[in-house]
């Protein structure tokens, strides 16, 4: 396993963007993050995460834009887990649960346009 480390993103701070391409995933040790998407309406918080949370998990596991942005609400500070550790373990999977994985991040991305928009996602 490579080192992880950590990142201290200051209040306001975009973590990434929605559509950015996902170089890491997030687990918070401190602080919030908000998840907002673009609908519609205008952007949208659809989550807000802390201590222990994780977030930019989706894009490493469908290798697939980000779904939505992530902001931090206060100072906070997260062990980054870069792709091609997420990939490395990906890899070690049975290849069911791979697909399961990936069949639960498209429900989910399909989901949360629908609620947002009453639009499915087209891929």
């Amino acid at each position: 396993m490579q080192v992880l480390q950590r990142q201290v993103f200051g209040a306001g701070k975009i973590i990434f963007r929605e559509g950015d391409k996902g170089r890491a995933a997030y687990l918070i040790e401190r602080g919030a993050v908000e998840i907002s998407k673009s609908s519609r309406r205008g952007d949208v918080a659809i989550g807000r995460l802390h201590e222990r949370g994780i977030f930019g998990e989706m894009a490493l596991i469908d290798d697939r834009p980000r779904m939505a942005t992530a902001t931090a609400l206060a100072e906070t500070v997260c062990v980054v887990i870069g792709h091609e550790e997420i990939q490395t373990r990906l890899r070690k999977l049975d290849p069911f649960i791979h697909a399961v994985l990936c069949i639960l991040v498209e429900n989910i991305r399909h989901q949360t346009d629908l609620r947002l928009n009453g639009v499915p996602v087209h891929t």
